[in-house]
């Protein structure tokens, strides 16, 4: 009788054991199954402006250096003029940030503003980060790219 108890509580140890390792596995994987937010116009982070990317050309190319449109907007639609526009960013996934410099080089008007220097190296998950500064304060914005 003494070794059925022995058979039942290491059959429960082991179930505890499984059970835990599903729970660490569970907790430890990532919980977004559409990946990152791909949205290519969203608000600021503390929601002063509104924020458009994309591509100058419309196609995102990897390996050219290529030029960007940032358009930017006042939370009430009107176009942010005469901002400072700080870019950084890079590849969270492999630690390792941009392999240029990109730089907001013109004012197009109407809240636009040309970004060159973008260049994506490889396939996979890349991030810019835009620091703003205007009239109405000082802000930031990060899009998500996936090639």
């Amino acid at each position: 009788m003494a070794s059925i108890w022995r058979y039942i509580l290491a059959g429960l140890g082991l179930a505890a054991l499984l059970v835990g390792i599903v729970a660490v596995v569970y907790l430890t994987l990532p919980h977004s199954a559409s990946g990152p937010d791909l949205s290519r116009s969203k608000k600021t982070a503390n929601g002063l402006f509104v924020a458009s990317f994309e591509p100058e050309h419309g196609v995102v190319r990897q390996g050219e250096l290529q030029s960007w449109l940032l358009t930017l907007k006042t939370a009430a639609g009107a176009p942010v003029e005469g901002a400072a526009i700080t870019v950084s960013g890079g590849m969270p996934q492999h630690n390792h940030g941009l392999p240029t410099s990109p730089q907001a080089t013109d004012y197009l008007g109407e809240g636009r503003y040309r970004i060159d220097g973008v260049k994506f190296t490889m396939s996979g998950w890349w991030q810019l980060h835009f620091g703003i500064s205007a009239a109405a304060g000082s802000d930031s914005v990060v899009f998500n790219i996936v090639l």
